[in-house]
């Protein structure tokens, strides 16, 4: 297996949310934040891109400059911290997904990457495994506000499919329901 480290995309501004900080939504028991880093324990490096937590040990914090510049902009910071071969990129707010999720999407990177795809035939964008330097010769120079989909969709990523429950994400109060 190639190392690999873990970008966790956890500053969003959760608006669909009331403006809650997803990543401490409790789902379960435990933290959102809580459930991606267990996916992620086996990696090499985690940087975590969005406001600092005092009470998490063992990760990187990054922040997009500016905050709140979207997803794309959050990976370009947490990529900036990464220097292993391939990088999981995962949003914050999928509890469903698992080692068994991160596994099966590292096996699956090929010359770019692999992409977890919903029941819908989704690709979801925020749940992958990336070649690091695939990821930044996609990156624009200014990824704020750039959709996910625009850069990564031409790097033609592996579809790795979701098992029940692995691509429910919590953007909206009926989602924690």
């Amino acid at each position: 297996m190639v190392s690999w480290a873990a970008v966790v995309l956890a500053g969003g501004r959760g608006s669909r949310l009331g403006g809650v900080d997803k990543a401490a939504v409790v789902v379960d028991g435990r933290t959102l934040l809580d459930h991606v880093l267990d996916a992620v324990a086996s990696a090499r490096q985690t940087v975590v891109v969005g406001p600092r937590r005092d009470d998490v040990p063992r990760v990187t914090w990054a922040r997009e400059d500016p905050p709140g510049g979207g997803p794309l902009a959050g990976l370009a910071a947490g990529l900036a911290h990464v220097d292993a071969e391939v990088v999981v990129v995962l949003a914050v707010d999928q509890p469903g997904v698992t080692r068994s999720t991160v596994d099966r999407l590292l096996a699956a990177v090929g010359d770019t990457g692999a992409v977890l795809v919903d029941d819908g035939g989704r690709l979801q964008w925020l749940t992958g495994a990336w070649r690091t330097e695939a990821l930044r010769r996609a990156l624009p120079t200014d990824p704020r506000d750039v959709s996910m989909r625009s850069v990564l969709g031409p790097l033609d990523p592996a579809p790795v499919v979701a098992r029940p429950g692995e691509a429910h994400d919590i953007d909206t109060p009926h989602d924690l329901t």
